[in-house]
């Protein structure tokens, strides 16, 4: 008995290490109706690891991926198709499942295959879409509560959004064709949860406005680096107003209309980095004489100097306008900003990436309503290497005198 005991858990254990091995389609399910780009989802797995995944289409191969699962899009004639999806693992072992599936006659407009309509999500949340039209699509773009967060030149997507809050959120992908004709598909999600802390690798300076070392100008900080003169201080280790018992005092007067004044930190070299999350909280006590509150990060890298100049116009535009590097002037981003309410304190994020030939612009969030921002612009030429971070005041028509408190000043960059 014992023997037979022995002998039959060898077995069941055999038995469970091969059942182990095979390939699951997620999508689409046996026997299912789509439109093409048909959507397909699968996985494989192994004892050994799983080198390579295929889709094939009545016997003929029409992707491959060096991995162990796949996430794309098909286009396939109408019409009822045999698909094998296949996997090898590291020892050349072959896993495959077949099965059969009908291709609808193909019908105008965008199939979001997810997230479903009602589903709950974390943030950042996968959105994945596709989309038809009698003529060529030539563009693709989601909205999220009313906000454009991405767009793709393309008949499909697959990306990741970030929503700012928890809670019920309006999702809208829209697809444009040729022609001009547009096609939308809107559902609503859920969102139990947010992830948008920087990575563990990410480089954080925190209490920057308590570090000595900052380093101020007026005249420099005017129109064209040439600008008039007006009186400033920075006064730090401000108990009151604070939020953790240290801030810093900024004041700008003088007796010249429209002038200006800049300080900032400077917090090393880093060349490598590309990403960059700036937090802030201000407070201001008269914020009806400020002209433009300026909130900036700038990078150079030996080559390129980044500049991730934003301001609140308070006074101009009303609105948040960002630095169009080699451009050199600012431009609105239409979201607005009126004065901010006096006697409170504001908290402000914004999160931007570069590439080696472009400054993004990626958000803005402001006391808790996030915006995507996502424009792009040419950095100017630089030879030196430094990250820091800037703080400016504008004056206004009569040079009122006002001050402006920062605390928690917070940069992360990876």
């Amino acid at each position: 008995m014992l023997k037979n005991a022995v002998r039959l858990t060898l077995v069941t254990l055999v038995v469970s290490v091969v059942s182990f091995a095979g390939v699951v389609i997620n999508t689409p399910t046996p026997g299912s109706v789509s439109g093409s780009p048909v959507h397909f989802v699968a996985s494989a797995s192994s004892s050994f690891p799983v080198t390579a995944i295929r889709i094939y289409v009545d016997n003929v191969s029409v992707f491959t991926a060096n991995a162990s699962s796949i996430d794309t899009f098909v286009a396939m004639a109408q019409g009822n198709h045999n698909v094998v999806v296949q996997a090898w693992d590291s020892t050349g072992a072959v896993f495959k499942s077949p099965e059969t599936i009908t291709v609808s006659a193909p019908v105008a407009g965008v199939t979001v295959s997810s997230p479903a309509n009602g589903a709950t999500v974390a943030s950042p949340m996968q959105v994945v879409a596709s989309a038809f039209a009698p003529n060529p699509v030539t563009a693709m773009r989601i909205y999220l509560d009313n906000n454009d967060v991405f767009t793709v030149n393309a008949a499909n997507l697959n990306t990741t959004i970030t929503a700012a809050t928890t809670g019920s959120h309006f999702l809208v992908v829209q697809a444009w064709d040729a022609t001009g004709a547009v096609y939308k598909q809107a559902l609503t999600v859920n969102v139990s949860s947010i992830t948008n802390a920087p990575p563990a690798n990410a480089i954080t300076k925190t209490q920057i406005e308590d570090m000595p070392g900052w380093e101020n100008c007026t005249v420099c900080a005017g129109a064209g680096g040439n600008g008039t003169v007006a009186s400033f201080s920075m006064v730090q280790n401000q108990s009151s107003p604070s939020l953790d018992g240290n801030s810093a005092m900024f004041s700008i007067g003088g007796s010249t209309p429209y002038s200006d004044a800049l300080w900032w930190k400077q917090l090393g070299g880093n060349n490598t980095v590309k990403n960059f999350k700036y937090d802030v909280d201000f407070y201001l006590t008269t914020p009806q004489f400020a002209q433009a509150l300026e909130f900036d990060v700038n990078q150079s890298n030996g080559a390129n100097k980044f500049i991730f100049g934003t301001q609140c116009d308070i006074r101009g535009s009303g609105a948040w306008d960002v630095w169009t590097g080699t451009g050199g002037h600012w431009l609105s981003t239409g979201i607005p900003c009126p004065a901010p309410a006096a006697f409170m304190w504001h908290h402000l994020t914004w999160e931007f990436q570069r590439t080696d030939t472009q400054t993004t612009f990626v958000a803005l969030t402001l006391d808790g309503v996030k915006h995507y921002v996502n424009l792009s612009f040419t950095p100017i030429a630089s030879g030196v290497s430094e990250v820091n971070v800037a703080f400016q005041m504008d004056g206004d028509f009569a040079q009122h005198p006002y001050s402006a408190w920062l605390d928690n000043v917070t940069l992360s960059y990876w």
